[in-house]
């Protein structure tokens, strides 16, 4: 279930079933994003354009953002060439717009950042939900 959180001028959407925990989007700043806080998200802490930074270094797009002034606005494409990178003891990171195919034929588009599963504990296959530092997963 996403969760939203505004400021009158930006929404901060974080779908808690995609974050696999990087810490990215708390690591700086921390007077919006404090996971020790209810809500952990206070979109008063800073300016929108420093919010808006901070969302988009999150590298399973669990955070998202849209401006208000035209919100559920189609998701931003990347017009780069795909990348794929494997992080250490954690998931497969693939840069750029990409469309997922699940077994049943559903497809899914992803765009800019998208964290696979490598170490087979995630129960949001094939997407990585951080069970990897659980489970001491390494590779």
């Amino acid at each position: 279930m996403e969760k939203k959180y505004s400021n009158g001028d930006i929404t901060v959407v974080w779908k808690p079933d995609s974050c696999i925990h990087s810490t990215l989007c708390w690591r700086g700043l921390t007077n919006v994003f404090n996971p020790k806080k209810r809500p952990w998200i206070d979109m008063e802490g800073t300016d929108s354009e420093a919010i808006i930074a901070q969302v988009e270094k999150c590298p399973s797009g669990a955070l998202s953002f849209y401006k208000n002034s035209a919100p559920e606005a189609l998701p931003e494409t990347v017009d780069v060439e795909t990348i794929v990178e494997v992080s250490p003891n954690g998931p497969l990171m693939v840069y750029g717009n990409i469309k997922v195919k699940d077994a049943e034929g559903n497809e899914t588009v992803k765009y800019k950042v998208t964290a696979f599963c490598r170490c087979g504990g995630s129960q949001n296959k094939p997407y990585c939900d951080g069970t990897h530092g659980k489970i001491g997963f390494t590779g």
